[in-house]
């Protein structure tokens, strides 16, 4: 073994030494981090920190692992030569890049995510215009470029000063001691690639000690394969018949009826009377927590103007988001299905044509329209909104969208704009482009509709200079200057002729931030949502409600006359103790209904938790309600089979 520590191998075994020492500070500092939220158990603790070594033997032995194989066959007689030295030092440097930068990139994405790498960080690679220039405006990308490159060189220069360049330069073994150091490692590299993954951290219902065991560059891998989960191979499953007359019995309204007896046929008639059609405009608000507003106990006065359109809307109080990221919102508002395993369907190959409000809508002759302030490309929003028939309003980079796409795009031009960030346009210039095409439509004499996803609230969190009180860069400035704006357009859509016959329906997409103690956290998913300007008297509802339950809520307020397939359903038309909340991330699903959270996985695995009334958190039922875990199943799997077999889509 001295051989192995003072020859050829002393370059591979300080890296690999290294690494593992990072990578165990740097779990000691996201423990740090989120310490209120950890699970304080030592042996909890204790097992994570060694399955996070077992990830972190693992990756390093992938990084370096051509460099093993480079000095097996290596031949000993050029050892030391400048081929050799080339090689090495370019090889080092390459890993050294990748070792600094993974880690340097863990802090802000735990920051903003609370968890390791994931499929969101595989979007971040695909869409380089906009994470670069968020990047480069929140955060100070030459210093961070030049403590990079330091760190690099100065773990060569250590490496050089502690003599491990020369015992590698000088080391020359024979092929057959070099085979019984490197096969070894090979084996154990290709067995631990093999079978290590990602679901032996999650030992726990606490998702920071689960992620805390994970490692960042081996989680990031596993995600690049994984975008889309198979709910028939990972999850709890039911006889097919079975979960369709479940569902069935589930999704129908007071005023509704199936238009057929075939046992998989969710069509369902919504009757309605005296109909209106007004006008729909429809804002999705970036990273609007139900914590910002003063209704739900925020005392910084973030946002008056909501707090007051609130006050003379039908407020929905008790509504939560079905996911943690703008797709899936986008998702819940338009397709009004559960979340399902995997990727938003937003960004899913094969999803135009989809039974979407944009299909209800186009039964009352309303041509809709999506609004975005950045590049549609983004998250593959243009093609997904041109594949449901709406026309696209966004910022044109350069992606056109697919030719068998038939819709119409219109472009905002730089001298529409006032401030922009990575992101987008700021709320004040995309509300603009909202009065635009409302103006335009209105002359029409056609009903129109308007889905407006804002951006602004949004890291770098930057906005116009002089329109609040609050400095740039933070969350809580960027909270009110959204919500500055939003005023600001009310206020000018009022001075319009359309305006009386214009309906606003103002909701978040998602949770400011998702991270918490549990694998769900309920409480991080509350979202506020008005509708705004019915003549309705203003009202509360304080029924549990679904993100996917808005849209057909508001068809109700409208007492339209449809066919659907929609999962959503009007709150007013769901009987008493019929209301449910989809929630889930991208492996994790689960229905919350009567006080009990029951959660599925991608390990077949089924949890029922009682969900406090005084701060949602969860306690873990031992004894299980085979009901509400039949009803769960019923919806993920069916929803899941609907979209794969394309029984989602228009008939």
């Amino acid at each position: 073994m001295k051989k192995f520590v003072n020859d050829r191998f002393s370059l591979l075994l300080s890296v690999g030494s290294l690494y593992v020492v990072l990578s165990f500070i740097t779990r000691v500092i996201l423990l740090m981090m989120s310490i209120k939220d950890v699970e304080l158990n030592i042996l909890n603790l204790l097992r994570t920190f060694f399955i996070g070594f077992v990830f972190d033997i693992t990756i390093i032995l992938a990084f370096m692992l051509l460099y093993m194989v480079y000095l097996l066959v290596f031949p000993k007689k050029w050892v030391g030569s400048w081929a050799d030295k080339v090689f090495t030092y370019t090889y080092l440097g390459l890993v050294l890049i990748i070792i600094f930068f993974s880690l340097m990139a863990e802090f802000p994405f735990w920051d903003e995510f609370g968890v390791r790498f994931n499929f969101i960080a595989v979007d971040y690679l695909i869409y380089t215009y906009e994470v670069v220039s968020n990047i480069n405006q929140s955060y100070p990308l030459p210093l961070i470029i030049t403590v990079l490159l330091g760190l690099v060189a100065g773990t060569i220069f250590l490496f050089y000063k502690k003599g491990v360049f020369r015992k590698t330069f000088s080391g020359q073994l024979s092929f057959r001691y070099r085979l019984c150091y490197v096969l070894p490692l090979l084996i154990v590299s290709i067995g631990l690639l093999e079978g290590m993954k990602n679901k032996y951290a999650d030992f726990t219902n606490n998702s920071v000690t689960n992620e805390l065991g994970k490692n960042g560059a081996f989680s990031f891998i596993t995600a690049f394969g994984s975008n889309e989960l198979d709910y028939t191979m990972f999850y709890p499953t039911l006889n097919d018949k079975e979960v369709y007359a479940e569902l069935k019995k589930n999704l129908l309204q007071q005023n509704q009826h199936y238009t057929s007896t075939q046992w998989d046929d969710i069509n369902r008639k919504t009757v309605g009377q005296n109909e209106t059609r007004p006008n729909i405009i429809l804002i999705a608000i970036e990273s609007f927590s139900g914590d910002f507003l003063k209704a739900f106990g925020n005392k910084d006065q973030l946002t008056p103007n909501y707090d007051k359109l609130a006050e003379q809307s039908i407020f929905f109080t008790n509504l939560y988001a079905t996911g943690t990221r703008t797709v899936r919102g986008m998702e819940a508002l338009t397709l009004c299905v559960p979340p399902t395993p995997g990727n938003s369907i937003v960004r899913r190959p094969d999803n135009e044509h989809i039974f979407s409000i944009a299909s209800v809508l186009k039964q009352k002759n309303y041509q809709p329209y999506f609004i975005y302030g950045g590049d549609g490309y983004f998250d593959n929003m243009n093609t997904f909104f041109g594949g449901q028939g709406f026309d696209i309003v966004d910022r044109d980079r350069g992606n056109p969208l697919s030719d068998d796409i038939e819709t119409h795009r219109y472009i905002i031009s730089d001298d529409e704009v006032s401030f922009e960030n990575a992101w987008g346009i700021c709320d004040e210039d995309l509300y603009r482009q909202s009065i635009k095409y409302a103006d335009k439509a209105n002359r029409t004499g056609k009903p129109f509709f308007q889905f407006v996803m804002t951006t602004s609230n949004h890291k770098p969190y930057t906005f116009p200079d002089g329109k609040i009180d609050l400095p740039q860069g933070s969350r809580n400035a960027a909270v009110k200057y959204t919500d500055y704006a939003l005023g600001k357009f009310i206020a000018e859509a009022q001075q319009k002729p359309w305006f009386k016959n214009t309906v606003f329906v103002i909701v978040a997409d998602h949770c400011a931030s998702s991270a918490g103690k549990w694998e769900i956290n309920i409480g991080k998913h509350h979202i506020p949502a008005i509708i705004y300007n019915l003549p309705h008297q203003p009202q509360k509802i304080n029924r549990l409600t679904s993100q996917i339950d808005i849209m057909p809520t508001l068809f109700g307020y409208l007492n339209w006359n449809y066919t659907t397939q929609l999962y959503g359903k009007d709150i007013n038309q769901t009987k008493p103790g019929e209301e449910r909340a989809f929630i889930g991330n991208y492996r994790t699903l689960g229905l919350l209904k009567d006080q009990l959270f029951t959660q599925i996985d991608d390990r077949k695995t089924v949890k029922q938790f009682l969900v406090s009334d005084k701060d949602l958190s969860l306690t873990e039922q031992k004894i299980q309600n085979k009901t509400l875990v039949k009803q769960t199943i019923s919806y993920y799997q069916t929803a899941s089979e609907r979209f794969k077999n394309g029984k989602m889509k228009e008939k």
